[in-house]
């Protein structure tokens, strides 16, 4: 699904990330570690296509380059990024844009009786007020409610890759239970994958099994399994991590 070869990303001409190579399949869950301010978000930026970077290497998505693609031309292949601080839209309620979204995705005209009993399903599925579906977006809402109101998003645009940027920040045991519950069920239903970058076991703890990065302080990554995330946050970032390879 996505391969990244031979990435190196720099901004103002300081190298922040150093030839990383990173493959992820379909149905997979990997995990991305490293100190605050190693890279972990400005690589699922340029993955993205956001910034200002400048990046040397090939990123490729189902087999197509996407190096050089915008934003929305990431977007509409099914590249969806939730982040620790999703950004309140005045003046556009989530239904507004899903319903525009949707539209250009499938270049079909949306039902709207059907779409709105889909956005209802939904919202129950994150014990979410269905009065959220005409607020405009993210406008005076928690950090909690803004988390699943990105969620909302992923089940009505129906991603094949999901960047989750430390979407735990914030969050509360029960919340966090939830929202590991809906991005598994999301991953079962649609048989997609997902790019957890995180730096606490807040929410991998909800998770048996997942492929683990962890970025070090020259730029490259370490790759491992499970194991390597417990260690990881058990001995902290400054110990010499060894474990075998397991993504080329």
């Amino acid at each position: 699904m996505l391969k990244i070869n031979n990435l190196s990303i720099s901004i103002k001409d300081k190298k922040i990330i150093d030839n990383l190579n990173l493959n992820i399949n379909e149905e997979e869950i990997h995990v991305l570690m490293g100190k605050n301010g190693i890279g972990k978000s400005s690589l699922a930026k340029v993955i993205c296509g956001m910034g200002d970077y400048q990046v040397e290497g090939k990123i490729y998505f189902n087999n197509e380059d996407i190096t050089n693609l915008s934003i929305d031309e990431r977007s509409r292949l099914g590249i969806y990024l939730i982040n620790q601080s999703p950004i309140e839209i005045e003046g556009v309620t989530n239904a507004e844009m899903l319903r525009m979204a949707v539209s250009e995705k499938t270049n079909n005209p949306i039902n709207i009786f059907s779409f709105n009993k889909e956005l209802e399903s939904v919202c129950k599925r994150l014990e979410l007020d269905k009065s959220f579906i005409h607020r405009d977006i993210n406008v005076n809402c928690s950090g909690g409610e803004k988390k699943k109101i990105e969620l909302m998003h992923m089940w009505i645009l129906k991603p094949s890759l999901i960047i989750l940027d430390e979407i735990d920040s914030g969050l509360d045991v029960d919340a966090i239970k939830l929202v590991a519950k809906n991005i598994s069920e999301y991953l079962k239903e649609y048989k997609a994958s997902l790019l957890l970058i995180t730096h606490s076991n807040n929410l991998i703890n909800n998770f048996k099994e997942f492929y683990t990065h962890v970025i070090d302080n020259e730029g490259k990554i370490i790759d491992g399994d499970k194991s390597l995330a417990i260690e990881t946050l058990e001995k902290g970032f400054n110990n010499n991590i060894k474990t075998n390879i397991i993504s080329e």
